[in-house]
């Protein structure tokens, strides 16, 4: 069986691991620190708070900015439904806005779901691709908050106010399960800090300013995390490499248009269905492409319109990850052919 993912985990993971279970530091310890750090100042920010999904990054950074009931934050129709679930969970509503045929958000679509109660726009960087620059102009020109989701992005450059990354499994670099968000601004990453973690103040007084959540990430994680920051460019590069081969062996009616960074290696097919199960029966795990935000039970309407939709019924994505060879790259787009 070929899968869909697998991380990379090497003897520098375990003997970061090894040190912090030798030095009994399973929960807090100095590892979160050094990853937080070691990650912001690889993307160019001040400031890292980590926590513990990928999820709870977008949850808390939406909060350190005030965003909550009678908002409105603009999300992409094609995206993961956590992007959606953040926004719900703050109390805000999420407004959704249908993709081009890259699957990033339509900056003019966009602009037209903008209204008095617009606090946020949510980008995402679908399968690796950077979201226009005219989306980011409209939220500067608008006076709106940034929140950038890279978990499917890790090494494009953070151009938001608070930019979050999941580390779960099958990202680029992983913790297992994890997230972090990044920022150059302190009081916001303060925020995040103390929601994150009950809203405990400084002397542990048991008095808590407002309502938080235990989101913390383990020094555990963190232990992998720092290993994996230790080797990015690797793990990176591998992932192009990946989308190079399937570039030259893949028939160029299911190739879909470049990526900025690989995170899976995203396909266009007219019957998903039937290629799915034929890949299947060689062994060959895939994936859908999101749904619509519109077509999700918690949001449903009218969606049969949607370019999103459209893309939907097309996308599928093959496996992408750091130990996948050129052969089984070869098998793949051969069973294709």
């Amino acid at each position: 069986m070929i899968k869909i993912g697998n991380p990379s985990i090497t003897e520098k993971e375990k003997a970061h691991l090894l040190s912090a279970i030798a030095e009994g530091d399973i929960a807090n310890g100095g590892f979160i620190d050094a990853f937080e750090k070691k990650w912001s100042s690889m993307n160019s920010r001040a400031y890292g708070v980590s926590c513990n999904s990928g999820t709870s990054a977008l949850q808390l950074a939406l909060l350190a900015l005030g965003v909550g009931k009678g908002d409105e934050v603009i999300v992409p129709e094609f995206t993961m439904a956590a992007c959606a679930f953040a926004v719900s969970n703050t109390g805000a509503t999420p407004v959704f806005v249908d993709c081009l045929d890259d699957l990033t958000m339509d900056p003019k679509e966009c602009l037209k779901k903008i209204s008095k109660r617009t606090k946020a726009i949510l980008i995402v960087p679908i399968y690796g691709r950077p979201v226009a620059d005219e989306v980011y102009g409209i939220a500067r020109s608008n006076n709106l908050f940034i929140v950038e989701d890279f978990a499917e992005a890790h090494g494009i450059q953070p151009m938001g106010d608070i930019t979050c990354y999941s580390f779960q499994a099958n990202k680029i670099v992983t913790t297992g399960e994890g997230g972090m968000c990044i920022t150059d601004d302190h009081f916001i990453a303060e925020q995040i800090r103390q929601l994150s973690s009950l809203c405990f103040d400084a002397n542990r007084t048991m008095i808590h300013g407002r309502v938080g959540n235990n989101f913390r990430m383990t020094n555990l994680q963190a232990a992998i995390g720092l290993a994996q920051c230790e080797r990015f460019k690797e793990l990176k590069d591998k992932r192009m490499q990946i989308a190079r081969w399937y570039n030259v062996y893949l028939p160029r009616k299911y190739q879909m248009p470049e990526r900025e960074v690989v995170w899976v290696y995203d396909i266009q097919t007219e019957n998903q269905e039937a290629t799915r199960k034929l890949l299947a029966q060689h062994e060959i795990e895939s994936r859908y492409g999101f749904k619509p935000m519109s077509m999700q039970p918690p949001y449903i309407q009218e969606y049969q319109d949607l370019n999103a939709y459209k893309w939907s019924k097309k996308i599928l994505y093959l496996p992408t990850y750091y130990d996948l060879t050129e052969d089984e790259v070869k098998s793949i787009c051969l069973c294709l052919r």
